[in-house]
């Protein structure tokens, strides 16, 4: 019942860092560097085909590497922004080994046992992470009476 406990309860998705960031772009702009070189080599051997070929990996290595990095920045900046709520909402809840659920001792934000896949549920779809959450999640159904969204709102899970 353990295993994986730290991932079925985290507070909020992986994602990569700015030094994670940079070094992506830094290999992506090696890699163009190998097409660019590729290309150079056709054109000073006069072989058209490594000359297209090689600024076509250069183009499509560069444009790959652009969408690469500014995913990850906005994966980065949806986290920061949810952060304040999953805490607020992680900090408040208590896990039972036992039974092996998650509660709140004061009731609130909500009422009864969740699972620890419904409670991750919960906390990404209230702090807007929902379209993080892993394919495994997709089929976990909160409870009735767990209303999710900003403000208790039913229009998030």
């Amino acid at each position: 019942m353990r295993d994986g406990l730290a991932d079925r309860l985290a507070r909020t998705p992986g994602v990569a860092s700015r030094f994670d960031g940079c070094l992506h772009f830094v290999e992506g702009m090696v890699m163009v560097g190998v097409g660019v070189a590729l290309a150079y080599s056709g054109i000073d051997g006069h072989r058209p085909l490594y000359t297209a070929g090689g600024s076509l990996l250069a183009v499509l290595l560069f444009v790959g590497t652009v969408v690469v990095v500014r995913g990850e920045g906005r994966d980065r900046a949806l986290v920061t922004a949810g952060e304040p709520r999953a805490d607020a909402l992680w900090r408040s809840a208590y896990y039972c080994p036992g039974c092996a659920s998650v509660f709140c001792a004061d009731r609130t934000p909500w009422q009864g046992l969740l699972t620890p896949e419904q409670f991750k549920k919960f906390v990404w779809t209230e702090a807007g992470y929902g379209k993080q959450l892993e394919e495994r999640f997709k089929d976990v159904d909160l409870p009735p009476g767990v209303l999710t969204g900003p403000g208790g709102s039913r229009d998030h899970a």
